[in-house]
């Protein structure tokens, strides 16, 4: 099973493995924009079969009428978030989408890639004439990309067993099938099995574009992720049912489904949160001006110390602590890799000699952690919950390992209360997933008891 591996790999040099949960697809959220594009793209065009689809609006809402496409969509290697439709749904669960994956867009990036690695391509689908353009075209824009053949979506698609024969004596190592949604999903759930092609992506109305059968809404407007109203404005007899109708179906099942899924737990914790938080903030105020003081009396430098972190589903957010260290602590961090005390992918050393003695305080109490109150404040944690990874752990994890994403990092949690830096990396990840999977008020409620507990014991503190 070759393609589950380079799933695997998509995941891991991806950056953000988020499944945000629609209509129980899972979706992943990948940002294209950012450094790790290249990493996704190389990923996918490795050797191995990946059966590649988009989702959007129109695809949910078919999903919840057919059940072999509902079938085919689970059975699929990779679905990419396609349309304003799928990130507004995903925020009404509380997860961002990055980007916003259409094939439009991510296609000639893909190609020019696979152009410069000497990889071919087959176009399959639309009108007779279509892909036979749209290759053309491509060859054009893109200098030096193979195309392995053409074949319309029509008559040449009808005989499905030459199809696949015509496929592979062309030994294409992509192939684009372009017959709309569904058929083009349930043709490649059906026959992906049989062709040899390492990456198989179902990609709609694409080869029109190509072909110059139907003009792109402009930049400005696609900018706003409205592209469906130019779409709209150019077919209006035939879009009208799918894009007003279909689209106030899908944001209603949307809203509901985000209703549902919203637990009571999510909407307590939220309360909890900002009234401890905000009472502690309250409470501690003359303590938290004390240790400012304490700070700068003995290193020069700013009281708090700013560091990005990695928040639920992969989410990056600034990190506010009390500075317990010297300014060029991050500087030196990487000579003293090799002296950490914890085992795994997380550094911690015992003796680190860019602590201050004033932070070394602040760290046996924990009174270092404190203005994360204001990260609490501000939704980005939670009061519980899994300690904040940095990016280049996150970098680094299994797959595993990304479930401890799943959750809104916390001030303390299992981890926190049961020895902190004494516990090894691996076992710090069970205690977060054990949390995720049984999280509730109660234990929740229990934690920040125990918690004072620890910090007076000051365990793993350091």
């Amino acid at each position: 099973m070759q393609h589950r591996s380079n799933v695997e790999k998509f995941f891991a040099q991806g950056a953000k493995p988020v499944f945000p949960k629609l209509d129980q697809c899972s979706v992943v959220n990948v940002d294209l924009v950012d450094a790790t594009a290249e990493a996704v793209i190389n990923t996918l065009l490795q050797p191995g079969r990946n059966r590649v689809f988009f989702y959007n609006a129109h695809c949910a809402n078919l999903r919840a009428t057919d059940a072999d496409y509902a079938q085919a969509l689970t059975r699929a290697d990779l679905i990419l978030p396609d349309g304003i439709g799928i990130e507004l749904a995903a925020r009404m669960r509380g997860d961002a989408l990055t980007s916003n994956l259409n094939g439009t867009d991510l296609l000639p990036s893909l190609l020019a890639s696979a152009a410069k690695q000497n990889k071919s391509v087959f176009l399959l689908g639309g009108r007779p004439g279509t892909a036979q353009k749209a290759a053309t075209h491509l060859q054009s824009l893109i200098p030096g990309l193979h195309i392995a053949g053409t074949r319309d979506g029509y008559g040449g698609a009808e005989d499905a067993e030459d199809a696949i024969s015509v496929i592979n004596a062309s030994r294409a190592d992509i192939l684009l099938v372009a017959m709309g949604v569904p058929m083009q999903e349930l043709w490649l759930d059906r026959h992906g099995h049989k062709l040899d092609a390492d990456l198989m992506m179902a990609v709609g109305g694409l080869f029109d574009f190509w072909a110059g059968n139907v003009k792109r809404a402009p930049l400005w407007l696609r900018q706003l992720k409205s592209e469906w109203v130019w779409r709209l404005a150019m077919e209006p007899r035939r879009l009208a049912q799918r894009y007003l109708l279909g689209n106030f179906a899908f944001m209603w099942r949307a809203a509901r489904h985000a209703m549902r899924s919203s637990s009571q737990y999510a909407i307590h914790k939220r309360i909890l949160d900002i009234v401890l938080s905000l009472g502690a903030l309250i409470a501690l105020s003359p303590l938290l001006l004390l240790i400012c003081a304490a700070i700068r009396l003995e290193s020069p430098g700013a009281v708090i110390f700013r560091q990005k972190r990695v928040g639920r589903n992969g989410k990056p957010f600034t990190l506010y602590k009390f500075r317990s260290m010297h300014v060029d602590a991050g500087a030196r961090r990487q000579e003293l890799l090799a002296t950490s005390d914890r085992g795994g992918i997380c550094f911690k050393a015992r003796n680190d000699p860019r602590v201050t003695r004033v932070g070394r305080f602040l760290r046996r109490f924990s009174l270092d952690e404190l203005p994360q109150i204001v990260n609490i404040l501000s939704g980005k944690m939670s009061i519980v919950g899994p300690r904040p990874a940095l990016p280049e752990e996150v970098a680094a994890y299994s797959r595993r390992a990304h479930r401890r994403l799943s959750v809104k990092p916390g001030l303390t949690g299992i981890w926190q209360v049961s020895g902190r830096a004494d516990i090894d990396f691996d076992r710090m990840v069970d205690m977060d997933i054990a949390y995720a999977r049984s999280r509730s008020i109660l234990l929740d409620l229990m934690l920040i008891a125990v918690t004072f507990q620890a910090v007076f014991k000051g365990r793993g503190a350091y």
